[in-house]
């Protein structure tokens, strides 16, 4: 019989936007809340929620979110020349909420079940279009991912996370390939849309 999966407690952060595994981010820190919660977590090393809003506003009360998110890993802080705080991000695992509560400050913190990570394949003749695509778009935007071994561009997973980056998707459409748990499927719904695309 298996054993009973137990949750674990994540401050989570509310943004307009979806952070997939392996998606590097920048955030302008300048609430309270969450200026405390980014000091907390260079302090500890520990992480937090990335969700995208679904009803409401990055700022203020605290928004609704989508169900499932992803596990952010701070890489850098430093104070911008505008006197907020500037953080790069990393996207880690990602999380299905299970029951969430809201601090006296609006901070959000949720019981989050980590989800399976996805099964390793390489691309199919099919989606060779997209590894090519992809290596056409991160030439052009450079950073790091420019710089990924060949190896990469042939890892289903990897290459449906930075098309869901960099093509010009709704976030509906970003927030449908985080949650598909089949690195195929989602490169399969990449090239249904790439007509649609301007």
């Amino acid at each position: 019989m298996p054993l009973p999966m137990s949750t674990v407690a994540l401050p989570l952060f509310p943004l307009h936007t979806v952070l997939m595994p392996g998606g590097l981010l920048p955030l302008r820190i300048f609430e309270p809340r969450y200026l405390d919660l980014v000091q907390r977590c260079l302090r500890t090393g520990e992480s937090f929620g990335v969700c995208l809003i679904e009803d409401g506003a990055e700022t203020g009360r605290s928004a609704r979110t989508a169900g499932i998110g992803t596990e952010a890993r701070i890489l850098d802080a430093v104070r911008r020349d505008d006197g907020l705080l500037g953080i790069a991000v990393e996207g880690e695992r990602r999380f299905r909420i299970c029951t969430r509560t809201i601090q006296a400050d609006g901070l959000q913190w949720a019981e989050v079940l980590w989800l399976s990570p996805l099964p390793r394949h390489r691309l199919r003749p099919e989606h060779g279009l997209l590894s090519d695509l992809l290596r056409h778009l991160l030439d052009r935007a450079g950073g790091p991912h420019a710089l990924a071994e060949p190896e990469a561009f042939k890892d289903a997973d990897w290459c449906g996370c930075r098309l869901a980056e960099l093509l010009p998707l709704s976030l509906d459409q970003r927030q449908h390939l985080l949650e598909e748990a089949d690195p195929l499927a989602r490169l399969d719904a990449l090239l249904r849309w790439l007509p649609t695309m301007a």
